[in-house]
């Protein structure tokens, strides 16, 4: 009998990751989405017996997709696969129905066992790959995307422990940036005329890059009390909190990267670029140096809890080859 298999992720290189984990021998017609609206209308045509769904995307998130598929009654088995692997993340899907999580980088040997566990599978084979036109065109961009994601989701996770609260994760914006173009986006991360900003230095494996936290001025006094200081909140703990929270953010990142790219990045000290400061004599000061860069944007928010945080990864143009050549696999 054949089971029709939807896969919903906003990357159409998770799309094909997913699809490759697919046990061989299982009688599947396999389909697609990009989004939560997508998948409600696929799993309306009998697309979706089995729903392999993404939580972070745009249009509508896997959240309210599991809402609207208990709402309507919908009939598919979900099973969520993301990047953010935050405890109250894996909760919540749970909560609203899914079967199971499975964490990115998706492992087939799980994805085997939680459908065997499930009885849909009752036996394992090679791994299955849908053909490239069926899950989307698949680009160097989408490559460099899906591994932020997944950076992304594991510095969130570290963030909301230490914290107690849920860090909700946007689309990772990615985008290969000439200087002046560089400088607009840095430029136009924040709307607040004035943040503090950490930098720090990574290199390893032929690739060199910098990460970038913006710290934003209304932040220090909540983040204080959920990091449990004591004292007035002065410049010294200002800048003892920035440090904090930027060794955790930038460094589960780059860690992150790191596994992915099968490198181990050094880390430079971090350097505080200023406190309070205007964010045009930053971008002034800071990114005319820069020549083309793969800019990697990423804003955490923490729910409930006015504080944010920007992150930028940004990777010099002369290590992309070697980066490319790292996730040429992903392309195959």
């Amino acid at each position: 009998m054949t089971t029709a298999v939807l896969i919903c992720d906003d990357s159409s290189m998770a799309r094909k990751q997913m699809a490759r984990t697919l046990a061989d021998g299982w009688d599947v017609a396999l389909s697609f989405a990009s989004n939560g609206v997508e998948a409600l209308a696929a799993i309306k045509e009998g697309k979706g017996d089995v729903l392999f769904l993404d939580l972070n995307m745009p249009v509508m998130d896997g959240y309210e997709t599991l809402q609207a598929i208990n709402r309507e009654d919908l009939p598919t088995m979900v099973i969520v696969v993301s990047g953010d692997i935050q405890p109250d993340a894996q909760q919540r899907a749970s909560k609203l129905g899914a079967l199971a999580f499975i964490r990115k980088p998706v492992v087939k040997e799980e994805v085997f066992e939680i459908l065997s566990q499930y009885g849909i599978v009752s036996e394992a084979g090679a791994v299955a790959i849908a053909a490239p036109e069926a899950s989307g065109s698949v680009g160097i961009m989408d490559c460099y995307q899906e591994v932020a994601n997944v950076a992304m989701g594991q510095a969130a996770d570290l963030l909301a422990r230490l914290l107690g609260v849920f860090v909700v994760l946007p689309v990772p914006n990615v985008n290969l940036l000439e200087p002046s173009e560089l400088q607009m986006a840095l430029a136009q991360t924040t709307e607040e005329a004035s943040v503090s900003a950490v930098s720090q230095g990574f290199i390893g494996g032929g690739i060199a890059g910098e990460a970038l936290l913006l710290f934003h001025d209304s932040n220090f006094e909540q983040i204080a009390r959920l990091m449990h200081y004591e004292g007035e909140v002065d410049d010294a703990m200002e800048r003892e909190l920035v440090m904090d929270v930027a060794s955790i953010l930038i460094g589960a990142c780059v860690k992150g990267l790191a596994a992915q790219l099968d490198v181990s990045f050094s880390q430079g000290h971090p350097v505080i670029l200023g406190q309070h400061v205007n964010m045009a004599h930053l971008v002034d000061g800071k990114a005319c140096s820069w020549s083309k860069t793969l800019a990697i944007e990423i804003s955490y928010t923490l729910e409930d809890v006015d504080i944010s945080f920007d992150l930028l990864l940004l990777i010099a143009e002369d290590s992309l080859p070697t980066v490319d050549g790292k996730l040429a696999f992903m392309l195959e």
